[in-house]
């Protein structure tokens, strides 16, 4: 496993974020502590979770089953970069969610509590919150980084504008700066490269591309016998994109390298690019992305990959004339 700086900050991350979404919904806690051993072992530090997944469970029950791990061994704390999020609703009450002064407050000390650990290493907002002022906003978090609670601030879901205006703010106020975005990235879905990835260079900041399979549609055909690939939406989607995608399966093939390893190995030379996210359901899953840092990519193999899909615009300044 290969290591990152994660944008500007002084935190190095693996190139592989192990996602926590299906840690309860769709995993059980046993083969969640599995997945998380498994992962640790193989030399992953980096964590992502969101203080609302849980699905049917409830809202905060992958962060539980987190904190339960913690707890095994106390050890584990210390070698993890543990990133978490805020801003979805919590309840049914209108002021439990977003990204208000008093919801952040108490967001963290919940995380917290589940987790079971005095602090987080990267907090993200979720999502833009544009009925919140920004001082409001950056004013919550600069305290909880003074309290300790919070190391670093990242965003998730940002425009690009948003993340230019918040660092230029930042910059001109002396507070401290986001570290990093998480964003929907992967070669189906590449608007990102317009505005987003763009700023993100410019500022310092590290990506962090979730969904990078496409929902399972960059998995290859064999994707279509398990998960989310049944559902007829999802077989839908493929017959959208059957030419590119059997062009790249064919390339893949050629290679020797599976659709998604050679889809998330893709990633990893972007450049800003500091750790896609990978949310194995099982440890098979999680073992069969072991190897994409090892994976070599030359000029010619990215430049075909290009050619199937294709760049959605020149960044950054697609939209300018």
């Amino acid at each position: 496993m290969d290591y990152r700086d994660l944008g500007h900050s002084d935190l190095r991350v693996s190139n592989l974020c192990l996602g926590t979404m299906n840690f309860g919904p769709r995993t059980s806690e046993e083969e969640s502590f599995n997945i998380l051993n498994n992962a640790v072992e193989a030399g992953i530090n980096f964590i992502d979770t969101a203080n609302q997944y849980g699905g049917h469970l409830g809202v905060g029950a992958t962060e539980i089953i987190l904190g339960k791990w913690f707890a095994q061994d106390s050890a584990r704390r210390d070698r993890i970069i543990l990133a978490t999020k805020v801003y979805e609703p919590m309840s049914d009450d209108p002021e439990d969610r977003g990204l208000s002064a008093r919801h952040i407050q108490e967001a963290c000390d919940a995380s917290l509590k589940r987790l079971g650990v005095d602090h987080i290493d990267l907090y993200q907002m979720h999502h833009i919150d544009r009925a919140v002022p920004f001082e409001e906003t950056w004013e919550a978090m600069d305290r909880l980084m003074k309290q300790g609670k919070v190391r670093y601030v990242g965003s998730s879901n940002f425009p690009g504008w948003a993340i230019a205006k918040a660092s230029e703010q930042s910059i001109t106020r002396n507070q401290f700066q986001l570290v990093s975005e998480q964003s929907l990235y992967n070669l189906i879905e590449r608007r990102v490269e317009l505005e987003v990835l763009p700023a993100c260079r410019e500022y310092g900041l590290g990506l962090i591309p979730w969904s990078p399979l496409a929902g399972g549609l960059l998995a290859g055909c064999n994707g279509s016998k398990s998960g989310r690939r049944r559902s007829e939406d999802a077989q839908s989607a493929r017959a959208k994109y059957v030419p590119q995608l059997e062009k790249f399966e064919k390339l893949c093939s050629d290679l020797q390298h599976s659709p998604s390893s050679v889809a998330l190995s893709w990633l990893l030379y972007q450049p800003g690019v500091a750790a896609p996210l990978i949310g194995p359901a099982s440890v098979e899953q999680l073992i069969s992305s072991l190897s994409v840092p090892d994976i070599i990519l030359d000029d010619e193999v990215l430049a075909q990959i290009d050619a199937i899909f294709p760049k959605q615009g020149k960044a950054p300044e697609a939209y300018a004339w």
